[in-house]
Formats: C-alpha cells, sequence, structure tokens
C-alpha cells in the first residue's frame, strides 16, 4: 500500500528566501527612486528660474528695468513656487533692482529637498548660475 500525502504551499525557508530577495531588491530600488525624484525635483526648479529670467528680460524690454513694469508697478513673478500644481519642494524670490536681479529657488523647510546637497539655487541677469549648498560645484547641480 502506497500513501502519497498532497503537499501544497510553501515551506518556512522558501518563503524566507523570497522575503530576503524582495527585501535586498527594496534596498537597492528605494535610493535609487529617491534619488530620481530629487534629481526630477531639482530640474523643475531650474526651469522655473529660467522661466522667470525669462518674463524679467521680457519686462526690460519693455520697461527698460528690472523691478518694476511699464506702467511703474513692482514686477512680480509667474512662477513662485516648484512644482507650480502640487506640493512645494521651492520657493521662488527675486531681489531686483533697475539694472539687476537674481531669482532664487530655496527648498522649502521640512520639505523633501530640505537636506539637499544642492541647496539653493541662483539666477542672475548675467545668466550666472550659483548654489548655495554643499555640492562640489555649480556645474555637478545645474547640469
Amino acid at each position: 500500500m502506497n500513501i502519497r500525502l498532497a503537499t501544497r504551499g510553501f515551506t518556512l525557508i522558501e518563503l524566507m528566501i523570497a522575503v530576503a530577495v524582495v527585501g535586498i531588491l527594496a534596498a537597492i530600488a528605494l535610493p535609487s527612486y529617491q534619488h530620481y525624484v530629487k534629481r526630477t525635483a531639482r530640474s523643475d526648479a531650474k526651469s522655473a528660474l529660467l522661466e522667470d529670467a525669462q518674463f524679467l528680460e521680457r519686462n526690460f524690454t519693455e520697461a527698460n528695468r528690472y523691478d518694476k513694469t511699464a506702467g511703474g508697478v513692482n514686477v512680480t513673478l509667474p512662477v513662485t513656487q516648484s512644482p507650480r500644481d502640487s506640493t512645494a519642494k521651492y520657493t521662488i524670490t527675486v531681489a531686483a533692482t533697475a539694472t539687476t536681479f537674481t531669482i532664487t529657488a530655496t527648498p522649502v523647510a521640512g520639505g523633501l529637498m530640505a537636506g539637499d546637497t544642492c541647496g539653493s539655487f541662483t539666477l542672475n541677469q548675467l545668466g550666472q548660475k550659483g548654489l548655495t549648498g554643499a555640492a562640489l560645484d555649480v556645474s555637478t547641480c545645474w547640469n
């Protein structure tokens, strides 16, 4: 007489191996994903700075100054946060005089980008790009 027991399911060892594989994949994928999200947020902030700079240059063409419109009203930037449509990761401000401007994208305190090595991005009327973080050089964060 031959009795066969039908076995179904996983053994504990097989389950532990599967959990270990998932854990290793998550440990590799999560930092990569976070790096991608931060890189995307930086890119969006830089685009907003360039858009604001373009706006100020158009204003300068019309009013012959950066700080006021042709009607004498103080200039307000079209983009004041990045990203525009969701929770702000950067706030964008301008310091302008009649002949100069510096636009700054500052990470929101307590937000995703608060501890970013690039820190705040700056752009002035000469097209000079800068940053306030601990990154090695400007091209590391601006490119």
